[in-house]
């Protein structure tokens, strides 16, 4: 059994060896000035004399920072710094000045529900919408109508706009619902034929969630409308009961596709188990009722 004198010893070697560390770091000037703007006692500073070492490094990095992109830290736009509280010390990751500024700039992204939904059309800005094509003139003009007496009536109707492939339809209306959630609107957007797919295959996980999410959003925007294989599943029991919803609770809900309606009800009359006209034509009505139509044809911004 130990002995207390060799309890003390040992006590008194680690202090020992902690004093020494920690005098060693402060002959770096930028530990020295770091723990100096603390104001704790060297007893609580002589702890965490390696994390302090850390943190100091961390905090000259951010005094000398002049972007984001020049970030010299563990982790871009945060340093690892201590809090103190009642002459204790938590350490914790702080988000920088200019990661506070990102992360304000698109704070309104929250409002808004991405289903499927590139990294492009995620950043989509109305100052940042090509105003030079005149093919693209109605449709900026519908938008900004929209925008301007939303908040007036929240009960209007919303858009199916077709066109040639490229031609920047999605990020147009997503620009507009960026514009909006900055005004604290909520959206969603879903890419449909992948939307479809993530939805059949969250059965048994979080399929309503999902669905209802899409379904009830104060705005909708369903994009690429054609583009997925018609299944009776798809059409019947997801698309219409969806569409249906909508056009009740008259819920603002708009369509890209680069087909026009004629040939999205040929699309919707075609299964795997044959024709059904009546049910295309049924959803093609209800589209009318809940959308104004434009066509868009303008150059393919893909290439």
């Amino acid at each position: 059994m130990k002995s207390l004198s060799d309890t003390l010893k040992k006590t008194e070697n680690i202090n020992d060896t902690l004093n020494e560390s920690y005098e060693k770091a402060l002959q770096n000037p930028t530990f020295y000035d770091f723990v100096t703007m603390l104001s704790l006692p060297k007893k609580e500073l002589i702890k965490y004399t390696s994390t302090l070492e850390e943190c100091a490094s961390e905090y000259e990095h951010c005094k000398n920072c002049k972007n984001i992109l020049e970030c010299k830290n563990s982790i871009i736009g945060y340093a690892y710094l201590p809090s103190v509280a009642k002459d204790h010390m938590n350490f914790e990751y702080q988000a920088c000045k200019y990661q506070k500024n990102i992360e304000k700039q698109q704070a309104y992204q929250k409002n808004m529900e991405l289903f499927e939904i590139g990294e492009e059309l995620r950043n989509a800005s109305m100052k940042d919408i090509d105003i030079k094509d005149p093919s693209r003139y109605p449709t900026i003009k519908w938008i900004q109508n929209f925008i301007k007496n939303y908040k007036k009536n929240p009960y209007q109707k919303g858009l199916y706009l077709h066109g040639n492939f490229g031609a920047g339809k999605s990020y147009l209306i997503v620009a507009m619902f960026s514009e909006l959630a900055r005004q604290n609107i909520k959206s969603a957007i879903v890419f449909w034929p992948e939307f479809l797919k993530d939805l059949k295959a969250s059965f048994g996980h979080d399929f309503k969630e999902k669905y209802e999410t899409v379904k009830k959003a104060p705005l909708l925007l369903i994009d690429d409308i054609g583009a997925e294989a018609t299944t009776e599943w798809g059409r019947d029991e997801i698309f219409c009961p969806l569409i249906q919803y909508r056009m009740d609770e008259k819920l603002p809900t708009f369509f890209t596709s680069n087909l026009d309606l004629k040939l999205l009800e040929e699309h919707f009359s075609l299964s795997k188990n044959g024709i059904n006209e009546l049910k295309a034509k049924r959803i093609i009505s209800r589209i009318i009722q809940l959308t104004d139509q434009i066509e868009m044809i303008s150059d393919n911004r893909r290439k």
